[in-house]
């Protein structure tokens, strides 16, 4: 059993006891809040692995609570929501949730959506030493192996999620912003359309929509140029998708 702790922050006890007994049943530590308020308190006591968290809270919202969580870092997110809008349902992604799934969710979804988050290291985390060499794209797959991508000045991290700038900035990526950085590193001035960004990061088997890797390209590009309304690189094909304008070198 893996034993690793996750938060299930939802106010619906009819929600939250059933899922916290199939993710103990399937091995995990798992500890239910009531509020974003107790969940916070929960966390002050002990960190975890993953959150997952309703949006729909009494008091403090669970976007509210994803916001500082992020602020600090802080573990993967899922987000759970009823909300039926593409729009609401990107701004938990927008605010740096790993992932969210849509109510009423069937158990297994949330399960192998659970364990894609968890192979993905948490913000800020470092990188376990091994001797062997990473391939590129490898380092979903061999967690422990350091994958460094190098672009335009820039240092790319993919494990521990973070860019360092030319000038020696550290920029913190969520998961979803890392994935898809990797995804443009490994097809560097190609056309990639939405719908292969979108198999490409998240699978076939979880469809996201268009608007969300819409989303994710403006918050790469802002992390990646700042203000810079001139720079491109990540450029828009107009009707075809999107194309990483530097050269990549993998170490």
């Amino acid at each position: 059993m893996n034993n690793v702790p996750i938060l299930i922050v939802e106010d619906d006890p009819d929600i939250s006891a059933p899922l916290a007994q199939f993710l103990s049943g399937k091995g995990y530590r798992t500890r239910v809040a009531g509020s974003a308020e107790q969940g916070l308190a929960m966390l002050a006591q002990e960190s975890v692995e993953l959150v997952l968290l309703d949006v729909m809270l009494p008091g403090m919202d669970g976007l509210e609570l994803c916001r500082r969580l992020r602020a600090s870092g802080g573990p993967r997110i899922i987000m759970l929501t009823a909300l039926v809008e593409t729009t609401d349902k990107v701004i938990g992604l927008e605010l740096g949730a790993d992932d969210y799934v849509s109510k009423p969710f069937d158990l297994r979804e949330l399960l192998a959506r659970i364990r894609s988050a968890l192979r993905r290291p948490p913000s800020g985390a470092e990188p376990a030493q091994t001797s062997q060499s990473a391939a590129p794209g490898d380092a979903a797959r061999d967690p422990g192996a350091e994958l460094v991508a190098a672009f335009a000045g820039h240092t790319f991290y993919p494990y521990r999620r973070f860019v360092r700038s030319p000038t020696g900035l550290r920029i913190p990526l969520t998961g979803a912003e890392t994935d898809l950085l990797l995804v443009f590193c490994r097809h560097a001035r190609q056309v990639l359309s939405r719908e292969q960004l979108i198999a490409l990061t998240r699978g076939k088997d979880f469809p996201i929509a268009a608007r969300s890797i819409d989303l994710l390209v403006s918050r790469l590009r802002r992390k990646l140029s700042g203000d810079d309304p001139l720079d491109e690189t990540i450029r828009t094909v107009r009707a075809d998708g999107y194309a990483f304008q530097r050269d990549v070198v993998f170490e």
